[in-house]
């Protein structure tokens, strides 16, 4: 996260993009940096800036490593919480595959090129690629997200994560009103997992109630769309940081 390769419209989406990856020290380092940018984003809601400045907060007052087991303990067990955008709208389904190459190729077009085991369904991942995007552009494709990114954000509250108020912060730039945010943060996310009962009631959540997007009225369940989008000017390959899932636990 350097502030020299950020500018607007890219700066939130680069910032917050950062906040949700896997912590390392590299985040730890740009925290007073992310922290002076947010604030003066004018796109975020007076709310939004506050719920960021607490989770700001958070990340400052805990050690690496305990940041690092919250962060698995609350993305990494249960779709609810998954920040892979896919995981909610195919499942494990053949078409999640399809999806996934297309959402690449779109990358791909506008100089986004991935790792080797990076999903570019992976949340970060997405937001930056809005990075990259005109704002308008940036702004109606996340809108596509907006449903997704409000039930992730009330999972996350539920559990009193402070990971809720920077999802929430993203659903409010989607467009949703009246957004859930945490309002205690919970001291030991990571020494509570959830038992077998609660892994059946998060799958039994994410198949009996798929999220609609785009604001598709009842009973249509329109899965998200990426729509192509003309490649901008001056698009480059920038090396993108390395999320894969295997780094997590190494």
């Amino acid at each position: 996260m350097k502030s020299t390769a950020v500018t607007q419209p890219a700066l939130v989406y680069s910032v917050l993009g950062a906040l949700l990856d896997y912590p390392d020290a590299q985040l730890l380092a740009a925290l007073p940096e992310a922290r002076l940018l947010l604030n003066g984003e004018r796109a975020l809601t007076r709310e939004s800036k506050a719920g960021l400045e607490r989770f700001l907060d958070y990340c400052e007052a805990r050690d690496l490593m305990t940041l690092q087991e919250n962060y698995v303990a609350q993305f990494d067990r249960g779709r609810n919480t998954s920040l892979y955008l896919f995981e909610h709208v195919h499942g494990e389904s053949r078409d999640r595959g399809q999806a996934m190459v297309d959402l690449l190729q779109m990358y791909e077009r506008h100089g986004l090129f991935l790792a080797s085991g990076e999903l570019p369904d992976y949340l970060p991942v997405f937001l930056e690629y809005l990075s990259r995007l005109p704002g308008d552009e940036a702004r109606a494709l996340l809108a596509e997200t907006a449903e997704i990114l409000q039930s992730i954000a009330a999972q996350l509250t539920k559990k009193g994560s402070a990971y809720g108020l920077v999802v929430g912060a993203l659903a409010a730039l989607a467009g949703i009103r009246g957004v859930d945010t945490p309002h205690e943060i919970s001291e030991d996310d990571a020494q509570s997992p959830p038992g077998p009962a609660d892994y059946h009631a998060l799958d039994a959540a994410w198949v009996d109630e798929p999220v609609r997007f785009g604001g598709a009225p009842a009973p249509a369940q329109e899965p998200i769309q990426f729509y192509d989008r003309r490649p901008g000017d001056g698009a480059h390959s920038t090396p993108s940081r390395n999320r894969s899932q295997e780094n997590r636990h190494g």
